[in-house]
């Protein structure tokens, strides 16, 4: 961004501060857009075409800091009312361009909208003079740029929390083994202890590895077909030693079978995670329900469990990275709190989303919806 705008700065100097004038609402008729021209102020030959091209939000101002040419994504974040900038801390810089004819660069918190609380932005603001007569303003929306760098900050945090308790948990484990080591019962639980944590520290590290190839790769780039039956199948047989041990059937039941473009592998898993969520969480000697159907081009695969259900105030995190309803819990039964992001991340990268319909004391039920693939065209023969 910083490069491309000077470029445009170093174009709009050049066409100079002549006598030429444009009817800057002819040219942006021209290009088919809505640059917002005021007043008939003589402005350079092209700078309402230049503007009209940004990505970013531009206004022109004139000497007495009224806006005559704001671009339409000037429009779009709310930075204009009428002939005057809405931003107090923006028409400051303004004016400080004036007095020193130095350009500014600053962040600001911008909020968009007139009712209310608004929309709060995060604007990167580039102030500059446009000769004698004009100042150009410039804005650039941050807010996802910043909200994805806090994303990634707290990922990082995350992960490193939560590797840290198994981890610790080994090495305490290791040193009470090599202080039991004359107590062959002690050694013995002291290491069955230790592999549990050692197989959820490597669960973990399978899961974190198995999210960041789906949010890497587009499984719709060189998409397969995915038979859903077939897929159901493979993910009950993941989990059948899971559901023996507790006692457990997983019941199906496909009303229609469809098929679905993407990737095998990751709606396996998908389904996979959902089935053993559900077994996990569900206590020993119930069952958990499985149902295929089609609505209206949707191939829905619902999962449902007998497990204590989930308030409505952790409905909407339960897809969240690490994000548990019940963290005792989740560390007796080994979860890693990773199984419905991805769910989430596979549904969404298939063009699909997972649902929740959950009361508490009465289950939940998660459903998959993936868009069905169109029938192909049968060949003809001659």
């Amino acid at each position: 961004m910083d490069a491309s705008w000077y470029v445009l700065l170093a174009l709009l100097l050049g066409f100079g501060l002549g006598s030429l004038s444009v009817h800057l609402l002819g040219v942006a008729a021209q290009r088919g857009r809505q640059v917002m021209a005021i007043a008939s102020e003589p402005i350079p030959d092209g700078i309402a075409a230049m503007v009209d091209v940004l990505e970013s939000a531009g206004v022109v101002l004139d000497g007495s800091n009224q806006v005559l040419l704001s671009s339409p994504g000037a429009v779009t974040l709310d930075l204009v009312d009428g002939r005057a900038l809405r931003s107090h801390d923006i028409l400051e810089a303004v004016r400080r361009v004036w007095r020193t004819g130095r350009e500014e660069v600053l962040d600001l918190v911008h909020r968009r909208g007139r009712i209310g609380a608004g929309t709060e932005l995060h604007l990167r603001v580039r102030v500059a003079p446009l000769g004698n007569r004009f100042m150009l303003v410039l804005a650039a929306d941050r807010t996802e740029e910043l909200r994805l760098a806090g994303v990634r900050r707290d990922f990082v945090a995350n992960v490193s929390h939560e590797l840290k308790t198994p981890i610790g948990a080994v090495a305490v484990l290791a040193e009470a083994i090599e202080a039991a080591a004359d107590d062959p019962d002690r050694v013995r639980a002291f290491a069955q202890r230790m592999q549990v944590e050692s197989d959820r520290l490597g669960r973990m590290t399978k899961e974190l590895i198995d999210l960041s190839r789906i949010q890497a790769d587009d499984p719709l780039d060189q998409p397969e077909r995915v038979g859903i039956t077939d897929v159901v199948d493979v993910a009950v047989d993941r989990t059948r030693v899971l559901a023996d041990a507790k006692r457990m059937r997983v019941v199906t039941r496909v009303l229609e079978d469809a098929e679905v473009l993407g990737s095998a592998e990751l709606i396996t898993m998908a389904v996979q995670n959902l089935v053993a969520n559900a077994v996990q969480y569900s206590p020993e000697a119930t069952h958990v329900g499985i149902g295929v159907r089609v609505v209206d081009g949707v191939v829905e695969i619902a999962v449902t469990d007998k497990g204590v259900g989930i308030a409505p105030e952790d409905r909407e995190r339960v897809f969240e990275r690490f994000y548990r309803v019940d963290p005792a819990r989740s560390r007796v039964t080994g979860g890693t709190g990773l199984g419905l992001s991805i769910v989430k991340h596979v549904a969404v990268s298939h063009g699909g989303e997972v649902t929740l319909w959950s009361r508490p004391g009465q289950g939940s039920t998660f459903t998959l919806r993936l868009p069905v693939a169109e029938t192909p065209a049968r060949e003809e023969t001659a």
